[in-house]
């Protein structure tokens, strides 16, 4: 019972990483139609602002000695720059444009941000010791669980509240709910169409300037690539929940997090190195037997 509570909490730091960044796919989808890959390499970038560039293992921090809410803000700041800067340049243009249109522009944003980092930072690895502290071990009963967990677990919740009380109680989150349910009606009663696109793509932004914070927090190290595996699951989770659906996507987060840390776990040595291959079983199974998600909305089963 102490390893399965360990494993849970670890399934549930998992689960809190991919809800955010399932939270931010899901957003712009809701509102915009677009499947935004590119948000991974947003995540990859708000690591990359943490560091001076250099071809170092262990590079310097630009945010050596800051306060948290210092580190927090100017993350977020970077983030919701360059998503606004994308939507500007690149998605503004493509407001009329098809589905797959959008989503090949997102796949050419994300290799246009990699291969700069790449230019940048160089290839090599690197390691950060961000918020060290946060690694110390809180005992809760018999299990002893890292307060980075738990910081992360309990950051999550706040960020989904706040987020869902701003949708459903402020003038400008109902708006964005209207746009999301029809967008061209929401236009015709006085919905300003770029303005409600452009916040979605500024709160995405802050979504994934949290999840490389806590993702660098975590793992300790930086690679140009690190965003993506992360964009894959939080993607898969996106799906399960229903591609429309916030709480849809946090639930999928959860579920995706649970059953990549339990087979981890649980599976036999000799098979976890197919844990992958299994996890995306598991989702294929979901997609089967529930195609819509596990909460489609009104506007989602409408469109098919």
């Amino acid at each position: 019972m102490i390893e399965f509570a360990q494993n849970l909490v670890n399934a549930l730091s998992l689960g809190s990483l991919l809800s955010l960044t399932a939270l931010g796919i899901g957003l712009l989808f809701g509102v915009l139609r677009l499947i935004n890959f590119a948000h991974g390499d947003f995540i990859t970038v708000g690591a990359f602002a943490l560091i001076v560039p250099s071809a170092a293992d262990t590079p310097t921090l630009f945010i050596g000695g800051w306060h948290w809410t210092a580190v927090v803000f100017s993350v977020c700041a970077v983030l919701v720059f360059l998503a606004l800067t994308t939507d500007w340049l690149v998605f503004r243009h493509l407001r009329k444009a098809d589905a797959p249109t959008m989503m090949m522009a997102s796949f050419a944003i994300g290799h246009v941000i990699q291969y700069s980092i790449l230019a940048i930072y160089t290839g090599r690895p690197k390691g950060v010791n961000l918020w060290s502290s946060l690694s110390n071990q809180v005992q809760i009963g018999a299990v002893s669980v890292p307060s980075n967990n738990l910081v992360i677990i309990g950051v999550t919740f706040a960020l989904v509240f706040t987020l869902t009380l701003f949708l459903t109680r402020t003038t400008l989150g109902i708006q964005m709910r209207a746009a999301a349910e029809d967008f061209r009606m929401a236009q015709y009663l006085g919905v300003r169409g770029n303005f409600v696109i452009g916040l979605a793509f500024a709160i995405s932004g802050i979504l994934a300037a949290f999840a490389a914070l806590f993702y660098v927090s975590q793992t300790g190290g930086l690679s140009y690539t690190m965003g993506g595996q992360l964009m894959l699951l939080a993607f898969m989770a996106t799906v399960i929940g229903g591609m429309t659906s916030l709480i849809g996507a946090v639930v999928g987060g959860f579920f995706v997090g649970f059953v990549d840390i339990m087979f981890q776990a649980y599976l036999p040595p000799d098979l976890r190195s197919f844990r992958d291959a299994f996890v995306f079983g598991i989702v294929l199974l979901m997609i089967v037997v529930r195609p819509d998600g596990l909460f489609p909305s009104r506007t989602q089963v409408t469109r098919v």
